[in-house]
Parts: structure tokens; sequence; C-alpha cells
């Protein structure tokens, strides 16, 4: 079996409870939400660059990265304040952020935010069990196109296909729905249910599958210690092109099912699962405060890697896989973790 190697903490820690972290797309940045500020990291130095305040009253739950923006960096917050930010840096070597807009609507704490993959919708979810999607209809100007009422619980997070205009939330209501816009009009295709207990957080297969193809699988994990693969039923996608040809909307509803059960390693609640656009393999964390990265091989997916007690004591409540500058100097696909210690850390699977 291979093993997870602590490489360093992004230093210096947080104070407090530290939430959610998130590579920029393209520049060596990474950005932590922790209170009510976010704070900016090298992924070359892994020191602080900057702290981002003033925008929330209440903590910053979740954060996004505008992809797509050559002359700035833009980035979205979530907080428990209900209200979604908008912030901007106007050049690279300013660490001056420009709050630029807020974003109302939800009427309780916003849980997850997520940027299509064109950057121009912005999609936000929450305690009151809806999701929104925004547009961007100018400079610091949105629009709200959809509000999807669907989930009967919390809804936890939002993920956009890599590809597509197929949006994905999962919820307190055990269930995943996904969403598509057909004749100016948001609505739910699928409904994935399986899992036992609340979803916590979703992710898609990378761009470029294993084999080349375009990634459609979805990835989940749950406070039912389970972690699952829904892929689309063959055919959909040759019926769903057809369909679209056709003037008069017909049903959208597409069929997806679940393709397999990872092995079930943790033993309380699966916080957070992200799948590798390097290698492919899923990594997760929870609130058992274990590390699992796992590989799918012909006769199903295996456990690779186990680090237990990857926080000590505390609760890990997010993972995501990152480009970083290690001790040699190289760059390499790193797994970053945060946690309830308030610190974000970084390992390797060897």
């Amino acid at each position: 079996m291979a093993a997870i190697a602590f490489i360093a903490s992004l230093n210096p820690p947080a104070s407090s409870r530290a939430w959610y972290s998130t590579p920029h797309p393209t520049l060596p940045i990474l950005a932590t939400a922790t209170g009510t500020s976010l704070r900016i990291y090298s992924l070359n130095s892994l020191t602080l660059l900057s702290t981002i305040t003033g925008g929330h009253k209440r903590s910053i739950r979740s954060c996004a990265w505008k992809p797509g923006c050559s002359d700035t960096a833009t980035i979205a917050t979530g907080s428990f304040d209900a209200s979604v930010g908008i912030w901007s840096q106007e050049d690279d070597d300013n660490e001056e952020w420009r709050f630029a807009i807020v974003l109302d609507g939800h009427e309780s704490e916003v849980k997850s935010v997520a940027w299509s993959t064109g950057g121009n919708l912005l999609a936000t979810c929450s305690r009151d069990k809806s999701v929104w999607i925004w547009e961007e209809v100018g400079e610091d100007d949105y629009e709200t196109v959809a509000v999807l009422q669907e989930h009967e619980g919390d809804v936890k997070c939002v993920k956009w296909h890599p590809e597509e205009e197929l949006l994905a939330s999962a919820s307190y209501d055990d269930d995943i729905r996904l969403w598509r816009e057909e004749i100016d009009d948001w609505g739910c295709v699928a409904v994935l249910r399986g899992h036992q207990s609340t979803v916590w957080a979703i992710d898609w297969e990378p761009l470029s599958g294993r084999d080349g193809t375009v990634g459609s699988r979805l990835v989940s994990c749950s406070d039912d210690v389970t972690i699952r693969i829904w892929k689309k039923s063959p055919g959909q996608e040759e019926r769903q092109a057809q369909s679209r040809l056709s003037i008069i909307k017909s049903s959208s509803a597409e069929e997806w099912v679940e393709e397999a059960q990872l092995p079930k390693t943790h033993v309380r609640t699966i916080y957070s699962v992200a799948w590798s656009k390097d290698t492919h393999r899923i990594v997760s964390v929870g609130g058992d405060g274990k590390i699992v990265v796992y590989e799918e091989a012909k006769e199903g997916w295996q456990v690779v890697a186990v680090q237990d007690c990857g926080h000590h004591e505390f609760e890990i409540n997010h993972v995501v896989w990152a480009k970083a500058k290690i001790a040699d100097g190289t760059v390499q696909e790193v797994i970053v973790t945060t946690g309830d210690d308030g610190e974000v850390k970084m390992w390797t699977v060897s």
C-alpha cells in the first residue's frame, strides 16, 4: 500500500476553524475560508500573501475562483450571513482586494458557491433548501436567472460539470439533483438516490478520464459513511442530443445510475471528496480525521493509502488536489486538507 506523506502546513495557521480551501485554476495561490476572512496563500513559498476581510458579518463557509480571468483574480465567497460576496484583485502584485459586489437573496446560511467552466454563471446553495444561479451581465453586475427549490433539506454543495452547463447539487435530504437549462428555463433533469443520509459533497470526474474520454461520472460522499460513483445510463447521450433538436420541449429527464461504491474505510461522516486531474485518484476526508486515497483498477476501486489523525484530534472539513512547489523545488500534485484546528496541510502520495 502507498503512503501519505506530510509536506508542510501553510504558514501561519488560522486562529479559528478553517472550512474550505481552493487553488486558483492558473496562478500558484490558494484561498482558505476561515472566520469572516479569506486567507490567500502562496503555493510556491507556502506562506500567507494577504488576508481579505470586511465583506461578511459571519463566517465564510466556501469560496470559488472565477475561471478565465486574464488580467485580474476574482473570487466568490458564501457566508453564514446568507450573502454571497465577489472580490477582485486588480493585478498580481497588488495585495489589496476590492469587495466588488454582494449578492443577496438567500434566506439562510450559504453553504457552497461554484462558477461554471465559462465563468459566466455562478451557482450558490443554502440552508434555505434552494439553489440559485446568477449570470454576469456586466462589470460588477449580476442577475438571478434561476431559483431552484426542489430539494427538501439544507443544500450542502453545488458543482458544475467540467465541460457542460450541467449543475449538480447535494443535500441534507439524502439526494443529489442535476440541473440543466432548456429553452430558457432551468429544471431538474435527474435525481440520484441511494445515500441513506446527508450528502455532504460531490465532485465531477476530470475532463479527460483515464481512457481519454470526457469525464461524465460524479462522486459523492455522505453522513452514511459511503462514497458512491454515479454515471449516466448508456444511450442517454444520444437520446439527449436528439431531444435538443426538437422545437417542442419534451421530457428532459436523464437516467443516472450508481456505478460503484468505494471500499468503506471511514467510521464517521465523510465531509469532502475530490477527484484528481493528474492521477484520476479520489481522496476523501471527514469527521474521523482520516485521509483516504482510492484508485480505480480493472477489478474495481481500491484503497491505496490511509492517513489517520491528519489534523490530530480535529475533524477535517475539506480536501482538494492542487499543484504546489515542494522542498526539492519541483511542482507536483499534492493533497490539501483543511481542518477544525485552523490548519491547511499539504500531503503527497508515494
